[in-house]
C-alpha cells in the first residue's frame, strides 16, 4: 500500500478529494444500514419500491440499472434526482462490475461518499483486480474506469504526447484537459505495444511533485496520508 502513495495523490487529484481532512474520525459505524435501507435513503423510494426491483447475482444483491430512471424522472425531490442520476454514473463509468445492475458494493461506497469517505481506494482496487484478472488468464475485457485510467497513463506515460511537464493548482482539472483536448486516433494496439516494451526510465513521471501539507495526521513510514483501508 505504501508503493501506491503517489497513484493514491494523483486519483485524488483527478476526482478533487481533499488531501487534508482535519474533521475525519476514522471508525466504524455503531449501525450500519441494510441493502434496503440504504437504497431507500439514496433514491427516496419506499421500501415496497426497493424490495420489489432488488435481485441476487451469484453472492450479491444487486438492483438493475433500468430502475433508477423512476426516481430521476418522477422523484419530486430535486436533491434526490441528482444523488440518483450521480449513482449511474458511478455505475457506468466508475465502477460497470456488474453490466446493467447496480452492485451491492458500490450502494455501500455511494453511501459513505456524503461522510466525506474517499473512493479513489476503492477505484483503484477495482482496477488492479481487473487488470490481473485479464493478466492471469491473457485475455478478457477491462472492468473499471477506463477513462481514470487513460487519464493516469496519459499524465505519467508522457512520451506517447511528448508533454514532460504537469500543471498542479487548485483551479486546474486535468479531466478538463482531456475532454476538451482532441486525442491522437492513429495509435494502433501494435504501437502501444511497442511503446510499453520499449519505455524508459526517463519515459515516465512516476510521482507528482506535492506541496508539504501544514499538518501531517497520519503517516506510514515516509509517506504522508496513507488511506487506511478496510475502515
Amino acid at each position: 500500500m505504501v508503493d501506491m502513495v503517489p497513484t493514491v495523490e494523483d486519483y485524488a487529484t483527478l476526482l478533487h478529494c481533499p488531501r487534508i481532512q482535519v474533521d475525519k474520525a476514522y471508525s466504524r459505524a455503531v449501525s450500519v444500514l441494510t441493502f434496503v435501507k440504504k437504497l431507500m435513503k439514496i433514491t427516496g423510494m419506499s421500501e415496497q419500491w426497493v424490495t420489489t426491483w432488488i435481485k441476487q447475482k451469484g453472492e450479491n444483491k444487486c438492483i438493475p440499472w433500468k430502475s433508477l430512471g423512476d426516481p430521476i424522472l418522477a422523484h419530486p425531490d430535486t436533491r434526490k434526482k441528482v444523488d440518483v442520476f450521480t449513482l449511474n454514473i458511478y455505475v457506468l463509468i466508475i465502477f460497470p462490475k456488474a453490466l446493467g445492475y447496480v452492485d451491492e458494493a458500490v450502494i455501500d461506497l455511494f453511501d459513505q461518499l456524503d461522510r466525506r469517505v474517499t473512493p479513489v481506494p476503492v477505484i483503484l482496487a477495482e482496477t488492479f483486480r481487473s487488470l490481473s484478472a485479464c493478466q492471469r488468464t491473457g485475455e478478457g475485457r477491462f472492468i473499471g474506469c477506463a477513462q481514470l485510467l487513460l487519464a493516469w497513463f496519459h499524465r505519467h506515460f508522457w512520451k506517447v504526447d511528448k508533454v514532460s511537464y504537469l500543471v498542479f493548482s487548485k483551479n486546474y482539472s486535468l479531466l478538463k484537459e482531456l475532454v476538451s483536448t482532441l486525442r491522437r486516433d492513429d495509435i494502433t494496439e501494435e504501437r502501444w505495444m511497442a511503446i510499453l516494451q520499449n519505455l524508459q526510465y526517463e519515459d515516465v513521471e512516476w510521482k507528482a511533485h506535492w506541496m508539504v501539507p501544514d499538518e501531517i495526521l497520519y503517516r506510514c513510514r515516509n509517506f504522508n496520508w496513507v488511506p487506511l483501508l478496510g475502515i
